[in-house]
């Protein structure tokens, strides 16, 4: 079989994040222990209005000034075992005071030695040579809360519209205290994967409450702190099984909020990736929940016009949708066709990289019901006067599994490429596109020479039926003039 071009590649998927081997949460599940009195049967699978009252619920870990008094104290190993426990919590108090970055002079021995503070506290957990008990605990994650549970600034990001943006080379806002921040996050995340946590104890403290303002937190703009985030909330998806109703549920509203509502999040790629990993993770046959997902926040997602800030990772998860369930490739492939954009060359090449990954993993049956559709807009993308979108569109002939079942199914295929490529043969501005355009006729003519000239023949037919139809209007123009000239006497007349 011929091929169009050599060395053409898919894109790279993203990374999957492997779940973590931690131990199974219990069935029970326990909200915030300012708000269980209140809500002692809270549900694993919460609806919307669930949701807001968890948060509503929850108890304020916004920064506040503390009295407590930065000095220097021993490390925890050099004091005697029985006063380790009262060192490390007055550790954990001296990290819990907020300072102000935006003046780099001020306070600068008390931010280091809380600085030093937090690195113990790492080290401790990390190693678990400090066994902590629920007290010590609970005083860790409210001193973590204190620090990371802020109020964020105003977006440094703002929806004009466009999407030639690169999300690598754009300017980014980076947080004046993330010294400070990404040892607590690293406290976090070392503790939420720790051996020695036990689930049942850090659930009283990992709650609903937590998870959720631990997503409100990608809406940061810095992408580091978000790097941790996305970490931190899928081990404790992995290793909290009681929570993991709640946070499908949770991430499911932000994408609601951000397709009817804000269309900006600057998350949303990470949320995407986490998403993407839980999904590689769903047992077949698939839960109704998690269909109704791809067809209400999934698919959706692709109407946003800055969607080159996500894509890779949305595509990856319809991708892993389709590859869990062949079935769905029908409904994947008319949502990006619903959702296709007509004067957007760039995202229309993003849909079309999307496309030939659905499409590798798309069967005979699902293909043969959305092929008239698909092929009509492909062939609409073989005469873009944009010559990327036309070269993107001809490069879905280099794979071979598309190429088969086009050739499977080249009696409904061909009469509705034929004339877009006859079209390019003849009159597109492009020369690679005319070669490439050329190529992919050749393959027709091996797959069905007698089909390719049955389709030759009428296309010939229909444009000498246009040309006959185009002088029958040139004449009935010219008898209009002479009419307008007759009547008219000396006055000159011209009908264009």
């Amino acid at each position: 079989m011929l091929k169009i071009i050599k060395g053409m590649k898919k894109g790279s998927k993203p990374e999957v994040i492997e779940p973590p081997p931690g131990p199974n949460g219990p069935s029970d599940v326990t909200v915030n222990h300012a708000s269980r009195s209140a809500n002692p049967n809270a549900n694993a699978n919460p609806t919307a209005a669930q949701l807001t009252n968890v948060k509503s619920l929850a108890i304020s870990r916004t920064s506040q000034t503390q009295n407590s008094v930065i000095e220097v104290t021993p490390m925890v190993k050099d004091v005697p075992v029985n006063e380790r426990h009262v060192l490390f919590i007055k550790k954990v108090n001296m990290c819990s005071v907020s300072f102000d970055f935006s003046d780099s002079l001020k306070r600068v021995g008390e931010k280091e030695i809380k600085r030093q503070n937090l690195q113990e506290l790492v080290d401790l957990v990390q190693t678990g040579s400090s066994k902590m008990n629920e007290i010590m605990q609970q005083e860790m994650v409210n001193m973590i809360s204190v620090n990371i549970f802020r109020a964020l600034p105003p977006a440094a990001f703002e929806n004009t519209g466009a999407i030639d943006g690169d999300p690598e080379e754009d300017d980014v806002y980076l947080e004046p205290s993330w010294p400070h921040l990404q040892l607590v996050y690293e406290l976090l995340l070392r503790y939420v994967v720790s051996p020695d946590t036990d689930t049942k104890v850090a659930k009283k403290f990992i709650d609903h409450s937590f998870v959720l303002n631990l997503l409100d937190l990608f809406d940061s703009e810095d992408p580091r702190e978000r790097e941790y985030l996305k970490t931190i909330l899928h081990r404790v998806y992995g290793k909290f099984m009681v929570h993991r109703p709640f946070i499908r549920k949770a991430i499911n509203n932000i994408f609601y909020r951000f397709i009817f509502e804000t269309e900006r999040h600057p998350g949303l790629g990470e949320l995407l990736e986490i998403h993407g990993s839980i999904i590689n993770g769903f047992a077949v046959p698939m839960k109704e929940e998690h269909k109704l997902f791809l067809l209400r926040a999934l698919i959706p997602l692709h109407k946003a016009n800055f969607i080159n800030y996500y894509h890779q990772q949305l595509s990856y998860c319809v991708t892993q949708f389709v590859e869990k369930d062949f079935k769905l490739a029908d409904l994947v492939i008319r949502g990006l066709l619903k959702y296709w954009p007509v004067t957007n060359c760039t995202k229309e090449i993003l849909f079309l990289g999307e496309l030939e990954e659905v499409l590798d993993a798309t069967q005979p049956a699902e293909f043969q019901r959305c092929m008239v559709p698909l092929f009509r807009r492909i062939g609409r993308c073989i005469n873009s006067p944009n010559f990327q979108v036309a070269e993107r569109a001809l490069f879905l002939w280099n794979n071979e599994h598309i190429v088969d079942l086009i050739g499977q199914n080249r009696e409904v295929i061909l009469p509705i490429l034929f004339e877009p490529l006859e079209k390019n043969i003849q009159g597109h501005w492009n020369q690679a596109i005319n070669g490439l355009t050329g190529n992919v006729r050749k393959m027709f003519i091996e797959m069905d020479a007698d089909l390719f000239d049955e389709c030759s023949k009428r296309f010939s037919e229909k444009q000498a039926m246009v040309d006959e139809m185009l002088k029958q209007r040139e004449t009935a123009w010219k008898k209009l003039e002479e009419i307008a000239l007759e009547a008219g006497g000396d006055d000159e007349v011209m009908i264009t």
